[in-house]
């Protein structure tokens, strides 16, 4: 929303989410206090429970408002590409580009996995399911050689296999196993599409 459309309280608002979504990537959820994101936000303390009941509350709306899936799901279904195999491979490439560039998103995704065993993500999904509705229409348009697969399992075969790419890449990034990632992403997608097994009439 634009700041100048917003209340006086609405601007405070915004002032806490983003001192504790700082807060929370510097330190950890567990490390912040409700006394810093106070300070970071240049308010009292007794000031942050007007609009807040505790720390929990603030994550759990930060988590629905700033959750990478706000942006990775428009660039995704922006992606260019007549046949599914242009488009996951150019919306694979979308998604790991704007990974790269927000490191502060996978922080933000482990802190609600890890500290809270995904709590909010049913209110999440409630959210970003509709962005998600168009994308799995991508997969499905005018495509008859795709296996009879339910199309949100399709989607999320494409998160989870390109999002363990990213993670992937950033743990071996300084081993020697990252002289032999000659085009894997080019391969990733290839699993995606055909799997690993060969099939035998075409071998």
């Amino acid at each position: 929303m634009d700041e100048e459309t917003l209340s006086k309280g609405g601007r405070t608002r915004q002032s806490i989410l983003q001192a504790a979504y700082e807060a929370f990537l510097e330190k950890g959820y567990a490390a912040t206090s409700m006394r810093e994101i106070a300070e970071r936000a240049g308010l009292a303390l007794g000031g942050i429970y007007n609009h807040f009941e505790n720390k929990q509350a603030i994550f759990s709306e930060l988590i629905v408002e700033r959750h990478p899936f706000h942006q990775i799901l428009p660039l995704l279904q922006a992606a260019p590409g007549d046949t599914v195999e242009e488009f996951v491979r150019n919306a694979a490439r979308r998604m790991l580009d704007e990974l790269g560039r927000r490191p502060d998103f996978i922080k933000l995704i482990f802190i609600e996995m890890v500290e809270f065993n995904g709590r909010d993500f049913p209110e999440m999904f409630r959210v970003v399911f509709p962005q998600i509705l168009p994308l799995i229409q991508r997969f499905q348009s005018g495509q008859a050689n795709l296996r009879s697969i339910p199309p949100f399992i399709l989607f999320r075969a494409f998160l989870g296999l390109f999002f363990s790419f990213y993670m992937t890449e950033f743990l071996l990034a300084s081993t020697p196993a990252a002289a032999m990632q000659e085009n894997a992403l080019d391969h990733f997608v290839d699993i995606f599409l055909h799997g690993v097994m060969i099939d035998k009439e075409t071998a």
